[in-house]
């Protein structure tokens, strides 16, 4: 404990934050990158005008709450004031759409990943590019909104993400780290930068509509792991702790997507390797040996934060309808007077699960809060279905929304392993769905007919993997890749557990998803007619 307090105070510990769609998380680590204290800040995106959004004055009240959460950790547990780091580092949500003009202002309300407003827009761009487009891509936005002629796309200076953009603040600079660039256009693997090409037919796209900028203008610059992309400001010191408290003048590293630092926070940067990032929505990361043959809608290519080719698969909703039905079990709890902290409430409901049946008793579940892209529902419906013969049980209510958390995640990756044969020699999962040991674990595993692994620092996620990017910038020796850094330095002595698929699993998920997907229309049908 001494030790670390000191390292706190020579301002040698290293931080990582990290805008998760409900929580901001601020995690501080040591020289070995193990965490030492954090803080936390929940919030909730919300439906406004037909967007999805956050307010911008939300952004900045979360990144000084989880901050000034992580000061409070720091004096509890080790009795001094956090004044410097060594380095640090934001990361967030990918895609979106956040615009500037000519004064800095936010041109129209953040939109975020989980916006489907864009299908027109992505489209035409997949059509025109010949490679998939989604419509949470930033790019996707840009174009819906020059479609749809909104106002505000002729004043147009500058337009990122959410970590681009919280890092622009910090730091002055316009910069994007490469996987999040990914994010909102596509990249040359070989040039690791904006595809030439892809820019020049867009360019030719939007040539008759006047416009004084162009897309190479207004995009942000990318820079690689291990690159610099700016200091810590003094205005930017104050932005993140008003105290006054915070020294400038500290690295920062590139600003990454959530799917960047999942896979530093996995090891899964190299070659056939490969996590699953589960939260409120869920995706697959599969660092690829050669590129795909087709190109597909429910596969976006993405890159590593060090530039290297990553089919992802990513479906909108994961966790949000599985802790509902948890939620609505703590009410019914608590009317009869019984106090569960979560982690029991959670832990108990999902080891009940694993009694059920392997196909889940002939219960079906949708959990769409919001669009999902792969299984083409434009909104969301949380549905649950059964027959009348369905074993309709506690247990095999559990498996059917575990099941369903994964399930559209499901379909994308069939593609990968079926279609393409791409080869994984194992999946790293992280998130909260996989606290409550050999359950969701175990069901991933089944889904995806590939054995799961689970590090003790999955729990820690995103925000520990934007740290260990802040601490590869300041400590990583010349020459040394992003992917030795990790084999050797922070994962050399990782403790983790992995799981095989059980085959009554893999045949009794396989069963599950193909009543999940003949039975989609019934989803579909209540989009159209539930309103």
């Amino acid at each position: 404990m001494e030790n670390i307090a000191e390292l706190i105070e020579n301002g040698k510990a290293l931080l990582g934050i990290e805008f998760g769609s409900t929580r901001i998380k601020a995690v501080l680590i040591d020289e070995n990158h193990n965490p030492i204290a954090s803080g936390d800040f929940v919030w909730e995106n919300r439906l406004e005008n037909g967007f999805w959004t956050y307010h911008q004055d939300e952004i900045w009240e979360g990144l000084q709450e989880s901050y000034r959460n992580l000061k409070r950790d720091v004096a509890d547990k080790y009795g001094v004031k956090l004044t410097k780091v060594a380095a640090l580092g934001f990361s967030a949500m990918m895609h979106g759409y956040l615009a500037f003009g000519k004064e800095d202002e936010l041109l129209v309300p953040f939109r975020t990943w989980r916006n489907s407003t864009t299908g027109e827009a992505a489209k035409e761009l997949s059509e025109l590019f010949a490679y998939n487009i989604p419509e949470r891509w930033s790019i996707s936005h840009l174009y819906q909104a020059i479609l749809n002629n909104e106002e505000h796309v002729p004043n147009i200076t500058f337009f990122t993400t959410l970590a681009g953009y919280i890092h622009w603040q910090l730091t002055g600079e316009k910069v994007i780290g490469v996987g999040d660039a990914s994010g909102m256009f596509p990249i040359d693997p070989k040039t690791k930068s904006y595809d030439a090409v892809m820019l020049d037919k867009f360019a030719e796209l939007i040539k008759n509509k006047g416009f004084d900028w162009s897309l190479p203008e207004i995009l942000p610059e990318i820079r690689l792991a291990g690159e610099s992309a700016g200091v810590l400001t003094e205005a930017g010191a104050l932005l993140l702790d008003p105290t006054g408290e915070l020294a400038a003048g500290a690295p920062i590293a590139p600003p990454e997507g959530d799917a960047g630092t999942g896979m530093v926070a996995t090891n899964s940067v190299k070659q056939r390797t490969g996590n699953v990032s589960a939260g409120t929505s869920v995706f697959a990361m599969i660092v690829l040996e050669k590129e795909l043959q087709n190109y597909y809608p429910e596969i976006d290519m993405v890159t590593t934060p060090d530039g290297s080719l990553v089919a992802m698969v990513h479906a909108n909703n994961c966790t949000s309808d599985l802790n509902a039905w948890v939620g609505l079990c703590k009410e019914v709890l608590t009317t009869f007077g019984v106090d569960v902290s979560g982690d029991e409430l959670y832990g108990t409901l999902y080891r009940k699960a694993l009694s059920a049946d392997a196909d889940c008793g002939g219960l079906l579940s949708y959990g769409f809060l919001s669009g999902e892209n792969i299984m083409k529902c434009e909104e969301g419906r949380p549905m649950f279905v059964r027959l009348p013969d369905s074993k309709f049980n506690l247990a095999n209510f559990m498996r059917t929304h575990l099941y369903a958390s994964f399930g559209a995640l499901k379909v994308g990756m069939d593609l990968l392993l079926q279609k393409e044969q791409v080869s994984i020699d194992t999946i790293y999962g992280h998130g909260g769905i996989f606290k409550t040991k050999g359950v969701a674990q175990n069901f991933l595993a089944a889904a995806i007919d590939t054995p799961v692994s689970v590090m003790a620092t999955a729990g820690e996620g995103g925000p520990w993997g934007m740290a260990v990017l802040a601490a590869y910038l300041v400590n990583k020796n010349e020459g040394e890749s992003l992917e030795d850094y990790l084999a050797s330095k922070v994962f050399a002595d990782a403790k983790g557990e992995s799981v095989d698929p059980n085959p009554e699993d893999v045949k009794g998920f396989a069963a599950y998803i193909n009543r999940f997907k003949s039975a989609i229309s019934a989803e579909q049908a209540a989009v159209a007619d539930f309103k």
